[in-house]
């Protein structure tokens, strides 16, 4: 890594013609995790990936929350604005693309809070188990862009009336959204891979 804002992990491509994937670990997670996830969905394309500046019981997140699924919003929105930063200062110091964020719990919600408040920072998003991280979010112009959200149907942390108010958000400001859900709980199954990896085919 560089000196730059976020303890991360930078893996150059290796392969041209695939945009860079931004990887947001979910809570307890870090700048390791989805390196390897991130190698399968997407061989060969350059990977950054961020710790959270936040620590919860001594585990890494990337913005506050109040209690399950209650988040605190103007640390979303202040962590959120760092983010983005970070990710201008990465692109600048790595030479890379508008990067495609692929983010897991936490770091779906993180990435949602950027398409919400920074959506210039991204080149799409692929959001697996996402809740809205903002009750009454700004609208931004989000036309065009693609979205893919992964919800469990039996996920014991997200509802899905939850990640359906934020694919309804998305669609609102214009996004591509493709909203998928499974019948799997909260963890990452291989449906999951299989979806994002088509998914980013077709970007």
């Amino acid at each position: 890594m560089t000196d730059l804002s976020f303890i991360h992990r930078y893996v150059p491509a290796t392969a041209s013609g695939r945009p860079p994937l931004l990887l947001l670990h979910g809570t307890g997670g870090n700048e390791d995790d989805l390196l390897p996830l991130g190698q399968i969905l997407s061989p060969g394309a350059a990977l950054l990936s961020p710790r959270g500046k936040i620590l919860e019981n001594g585990m890494p997140r990337f913005f506050r929350r109040l209690a399950e699924g209650v988040f605190d919003e103007e640390d979303v929105k202040t962590r959120a604005r760092e983010l983005a930063d970070f990710i201008a200062e990465a692109r600048d110091d790595y030479g890379l693309a508008a990067p495609v964020a692929v983010g897991f719990s936490n770091g779906a919600n993180i990435a949602a809070a950027l398409l919400l408040l920074r959506p210039e920072i991204l080149a799409g998003a692929a959001l697996l188990r996402p809740m809205a991280p903002l009750k009454e979010p700004p609208q931004p112009d989000l036309t065009g862009m693609p979205i893919l959200m992964v919800s469990g149907q039996l996920d014991p942390i997200v509802p899905i009336e939850e990640a359906t108010r934020l694919a309804d958000q998305f669609t609102a400001a214009g996004a591509l959204v493709k909203h998928e859900m499974l019948p799997v709980g909260h963890g990452l199954s291989q449906a999951d891979l299989n979806l994002t990896k088509n998914w980013l085919t077709t970007l």
